[in-house]
């Protein structure tokens, strides 16, 4: 597949600290690329790199075909750049706001207007556009961010935590709308530190730890890296503690314990087919309901990779 982005051997450093250390992957183009890790890995410098706002001081990085470093004229007007905190003029008009940037593009006059009205109303501001910037709520503002990278009908969009801060129907709001323009074949690289809802939107993923690739790939690879043995949830019609010692002494099975009524089983490492479980109970005779595998969890898999001690900020609800 094509890389919309591509990021070879990147370093940065600031003063004695090293950001960015030999940093290399692809994003293909048409995905939606979720960029993870730790506060101060080196998300917000790889980006600032890709939107020619930052020189590395080795490597390369491309955009489409056009290096950021040598060809940013090239790169800018096919990128959309939302920094994670950025400031609006916010005494004009959301609709006089979006006009200017427009023209900052060189959209001929003639077809601001139209360019305008279709970027509001992708991002939901159509009951907005006469209104003050000031006056916007923080969701609102994030929207007219993205309302603002969109102006230029960018081919590549680059994200840094468009959802941070936002109450959870602001961040489901801004999720819809971002699934919308990955639908419309936007090449996306979004970072945040929501991490479950980048599980439903995301095609890929990367995971940066100290300025290095720690993982790139599917999620489900990721969550495949992450988990070490499979845990169990079954339901039985009664007599669960029993249940639990009918299977326990299995040898593939290294634990079984009782939990609000559930017989809780976790399998020995690398044992992929479980159905044994099902013949044991049955066969000694009990009614079994359900079998319901434990889901293992993105903040699982970024713990599990990275090696940290304590999953990323989850925003308060």
């Amino acid at each position: 597949m094509t890389a919309a982005i591509s990021i070879q051997n990147l370093h940065k450093w600031f003063g004695k600290t090293r950001a960015l250390q030999g940093l290399s992957f692809d994003v293909p183009e048409g995905s939606v690329f979720g960029f993870l890790g730790p506060n101060g890995a080196g998300k917000t410098t790889t980006m600032r790199i890709l939107a020619t706002l930052l020189r590395p001081d080795g490597g390369s990085a491309s955009i489409l075909g056009h290096d950021v470093i040598r060809e940013p004229t090239a790169v800018r007007p096919v990128i959309g750049y939302m920094p994670d905190t950025s400031g609006a003029y916010r005494d004009m008009l959301v609709a006089e706001y979006l006009d200017f940037f427009a023209a900052a593009y060189r959209i001929p006059e003639a077809e601001r207007a139209t360019v305008v009205k279709d970027c509001i109303e992708l991002t939901g501001l159509a009951d907005k556009r006469d209104e003050l910037i000031e006056g916007l709520s923080r969701g609102m503002r994030q929207r007219l961010g993205l309302a603002r990278c969109l102006i230029n009908d960018p081919k590549v969009l680059i994200l840094d935590e468009p959802a941070s801060g936002l109450d959870p129907r602001a961040r489901i709001e801004i999720q819809e709308i971002l699934r919308t323009l990955g639908a419309m074949g936007k090449t996306i690289l979004i970072s945040s530190h929501i991490l479950s809802e980048l599980r439903h939107m995301c095609t890929e993923i990367g995971i940066i730890d100290h300025g290095r690739l720690i993982y790139a790939g599917s999620i489900d690879e990721a969550l495949k890296r992450a988990r070490t043995a499979h845990r169990l949830e079954i339901r039985v019609v009664e007599r669960a503690e029993e249940a639990r010692d009918c299977v326990v002494a299995h040898s593939q099975v290294t634990e079984a314990y009782v939990q609000d009524g559930h017989v809780v089983v976790e399998l020995a490492e690398n044992v992929e087919d479980f159905s044994f479980v099902a013949s044991i109970l049955v066969n000694a005779g009990f009614n079994v309901l359900t079998i319901r595998e434990e889901e293992i969890m993105l903040e699982d898999a970024f713990i599990k990779l990275t090696g940290d001690d304590q999953p990323p900020a989850v925003p308060q609800t």
